[in-house]
């Protein structure tokens, strides 16, 4: 890649962007977000999913508004 003068660029996803377009198939149960999401919270949780995206053992983190029960 770097002897043939290739580059890679990266960047933040446009993810407002996309927000109109999904949410209705989110809500609707067409898309299910939650495969792509490891560590699961409610609002209460939010400094542990913080915690265990530092610590490497999730990538992602869901945050679920009411939600009673966490799992990791």
């Amino acid at each position: 890649m770097f002897g043939r003068n290739i580059g890679l660029r990266g960047g933040s996803a446009p993810v407002r962007r996309y927000i109109p377009e999904l949410l209705d198939d989110v809500l609707a149960g067409r898309i299910h977000p939650e495969r792509v999401f490891d560590f699961e919270t409610d609002l209460d949780g939010i400094a542990e999913a913080y915690a265990a995206m530092d610590e490497r053992r999730a990538i992602k983190s869901l945050v679920r508004m009411g939600a009673k029960e966490k799992r990791s």
